[in-house]
């Protein structure tokens, strides 16, 4: 027996446990055990038995936290999020189901992130820039969207920095002519550092919610600045992902690829760089379904008359795991590569079409770590036309004179006018937020002010991921459970699995990961509960998860909520009543606590 090798386990276990205590303590869990590997080149797995295996821009303990929370998210979302209890419900079923999930983990997310910023330096943060969950997706109805999400704003960081930088925002969102390079030169001028986060906090709902086999993940991209984006934004950006090595072999032959290169073209630079690469073997990673053809049918037949293998449900992956395609376009960009199979043959898998905006630029941003290409584009948010023709909207001048003559000009036809303002707010909403349209394509570097940037993109998985082989959760005993986490910086890859106790019965881990308003709104009884100082903040946080889109900030830290600013597809009518019946219960009997609220 191997004494030593006991020994750094055991210290492996021990350091792990100390550091990451503040998240463990708040969810009532204990670390049984740990497994550290590096990810190679061709995803294997090389195990890493030491401690000094920090791969990221923020110190060793930050690093573990972080880890950590993606991990407490995907196995408290797997857990308490209500999984696979959709399959056999009609969409308001469905949409409910998929809204608890999506409040679980999002809870869980924010309040692993609220611990961890108490350990981080002084005068860091952590700022959420990009999030998911506003919109619905492609062939969901409108009542599928707005899920709870942690969203453009939300700060992280010690009570004082967290105050200096929700003002400073409110200023970004609020005041006209405060600008991001305004925004910018003031955390500067106050000695801030600030990571900006792009985050979804459940990717795949939908599946989770139907519960199938393969998919659901949580997903966490850390910045070593913020990402230069000055309102809540999530819309749609086509993207094509490949890699680095054809753009570079088709530059030598004065090839210019970009997202609006024919695909024809794509692929001669695709011979260029593998010569012996047979058409059938080029596996091209789409999103699909009829009410994705409007917008990106032409880019199926494009690939179909070259005769590339578009990716289907039925192909087995090279992990041994079927892919799906009717969602979760970030996962396949770890995919993206050339290999040879046991004949010898080259094969070559990447992505095409179009993505939603957290999931795209999270995608985009792993072009350093993987030796990727990215190229963007800024889509609408409605699927009425063509993929190129998308950036002639985007280009359009929303307050121009001709702004309709125009728009109905690209269209080829006249439009009604609820039609023209759809794409007139579409447009405001773009520009507002700060994200680039003036050119055709864009790279993630467009969404970073600050050129020299580092990220850490943190991949927590609740079910086996059919592109990396990676594992979800598996239940190892009556209370431990194993959970595995992916972290990849431009220094290197790791996949950590832990092995999670819960030191609570089901029943009440189950409270412990569960929104105070969420049990509220379910029956429990709030007046007869004991009620912490901690309560406050607590709830603060929900209703910014919950239904940010009704919240008014004023006067530095305090917020007004308008019941009749939140739509029902959030929040239906008979729950708004209650919700409105807690809080002003709250607001009544513990008015020191809530001075920051007001209730319209």
């Amino acid at each position: 027996m191997n004494h030593n090798l006991d020994e750094r386990k055991k210290n492996l276990i021990a350091q792990w446990a100390f550091d990451t205590r503040p998240i463990l303590g708040r969810f009532h869990l204990w670390l049984e055990d740990i497994k550290v590997n590096w990810i190679n080149a061709k995803g294997g797995y090389e195990p890493v038995s030491d401690l000094n295996d920090i791969i990221s821009f923020v110190d060793a303990r930050t690093e573990r936290l972080l880890i950590m929370t993606a991990a407490v998210t995907a196995l408290g979302t797997k857990l308490f999020g209500r999984f696979g209890e959709g399959a056999n419900l009609d969409k308001k079923g469905l949409n409910k189901v998929k809204k608890d999930a999506d409040a679980i983990s999002a809870y869980a997310m924010s309040e692993s992130l609220w611990y961890l910023s108490r350990s981080i330096p002084e005068n860091h943060a952590i700022m959420v820039c990009l999030g998911e969950g506003l919109m619905p997706k492609a062939g969901e109805t409108i009542e599928m969207g707005a899920n709870p999400l942690l969203g453009f704003g939300r700060i992280y960081a010690r009570p004082q920095v967290a105050m200096l930088l929700e003002g400073l925002v409110q200023k970004l969102i609020n005041k006209n002519g405060y600008t991001w390079d305004d925004f910018r030169n003031d955390i500067n001028h106050e000695g801030i550092t600030v990571w900006g986060a792009a985050i979804d906090t459940l990717e795949n709902t939908s599946r989770f919610a139907k519960g199938t086999s393969t998919g659901p993940m949580t997903i966490l991209h850390l910045f070593n600045q913020p990402l230069a984006i000055t309102d809540q934004y999530e819309g749609y950006i086509g993207n094509l992902i490949l890699p680095k090595e054809i753009v570079k072999k088709a530059a030598d032959f004065s090839i210019l690829i970009n997202y609006f290169t024919p695909r024809e073209i794509v692929y001669d630079a695709i011979k260029l760089t593998y010569p012996e690469i047979k058409p059938e073997n080029v596996h091209v990673w789409t999103l699909c379904g009829k009410g994705r053809e409007p917008r990106i049918g032409k880019l199926w037949d494009q690939w179909r008359d070259i005769g590339v293998h578009l990716v289907d449900d039925e192909w087995e992956m090279p992990t041994g795991i079927k892919p799906f395609t009717e969602s979760g376009t970030y996962a396949p960009t770890y995919m993206i590569k050339s290999w040879k199979d046991d004949s010898g043959e080259t094969h070559l898998f990447l992505t095409d079409g179009y993505a939603a905006s957290a999931e795209a630029i999270q995608a985009a941003s792993l072009s350093p770590i993987l030796d990727l290409y990215s190229s963007l584009s800024v889509f609408t948010s409605k699927f009425k036309l063509s993929y190129d023709k998308e950036p002639e909207i985007m280009s359009l001048d929303p307050e121009a004179a001709d702004f309709e003559a125009k728009l109905s000009s690209i269209f080829g036809k006249e439009l009604e006018k609820e039609v023209v303002e759809t794409f007139r707010d579409d447009i405001v909403h773009v520009r507002d937020a700060g994200i680039p349209t003036k050119n055709r394509t864009i790279t993630e570097n467009d969404f970073i002010s600050e050129k020299k940037w580092s990220v850490m993109a943190l991949s927590g998985y609740m079910l086996p991921d059919p592109y990396s082989g990676a594992p979800g959760v598996v239940k190892i005993s009556d209370d431990t459970y194993e959970v595995s986490v992916r972290l990849s910086t431009n220094k290197g890859e790791k996949l950590i699995t832990f092995a999670l106790k819960l030191l609570e019965n089901f029943e009440e881990s189950h409270l412990v990961f569960q929104p105070l308003l969420n049990r509220f709104l379910r029956g429990e009884d709030y007046k007869s509960r004991a009620v912490k100082i901690s309560d406050s903040g607590r709830i603060r946080n929900e209703l910014q998860t919950l239904c940010s889109v009704a919240l008014e900030h004023y006067d530095d830290m305090n917020i007004k909520i308008y019941f009749d600013r939140i739509p029902e597809d959030i929040i239906p009518i008979e729950e708004k009543k209650v919700l409105r019946e807690i809080l002003e219960w709250y607001k009544e009997k513990h008015q020191i606590w809530f001075n920051w609220l007001e209730i319209d």
